[in-house]
């Protein structure tokens, strides 16, 4: 059994499109906490937008941001954090998801492109969305793998019946 003393109730990580901020929100308010989002921290903290960020900055500038939104969120958030889909790249998160609740929401390159068909604010995602997407998918999900306490299939779920298989996979593990 898992059990943060400290920290978020759940931490959620997934490529674009899995639902982390639409089910995070979600779940959050299910369990009567609150939600946070590490990307929407950053924006908060310098004033623009990833993509403009990246522009401006660059990758390895907001990697850096965002190593330090994750350790903050880990430190200070109670409710439910989603973090960034390029996070579990950095050494330094995946050992700072350790002990905590870590739902790994998965989705395939078909539902990912239907969800994200409405935002073009992806700046990891510019030129071939899909074939983008997948090859960030593919070599992130073994890191998400590695970090997750818990997996669950988004795929032709709405997110209320996504949030009901957390909260049935978080019990589930939460027994053992």
């Amino acid at each position: 059994m898992l059990v943060s003393v400290k920290g978020p109730r759940a931490v959620l990580v997934g490529p674009p499109g899995s639902g982390k901020s639409t089910v995070g929100k979600q779940l959050a308010a299910g369990w009567g906490v609150g939600f946070r989002d590490t990307d929407s921290d950053i924006e908060t903290d310098v004033g623009v937008t990833i993509s403009d960020l990246f522009v401006q900055q660059g990758e390895d500038h907001f990697r850096s941001l965002e190593r330090g939104a994750v350790a903050k969120g880990l430190s200070e958030h109670r409710g439910v954090l989603a973090i960034g889909g390029g996070a579990v790249l950095s050494d330094e998160v995946r050992a700072g998801l350790v002990g905590h609740l870590v739902i790994h929401l998965d989705v395939g390159l078909a539902a990912a492109m239907q969800r994200l068909q409405m935002n073009r604010s992806r700046p990891l995602l510019v030129g071939n969305v899909r074939g983008r997407w997948q090859q960030l998918a593919d070599g992130r999900r073994p890191l998400y793998l590695e970090v997750a306490t818990v997996t669950v299939s988004t795929d032709g779920l709405s997110p209320a019946q996504v949030v009901d298989a957390v909260v049935a996979a978080v019990d589930e593990e939460t027994e053992q």
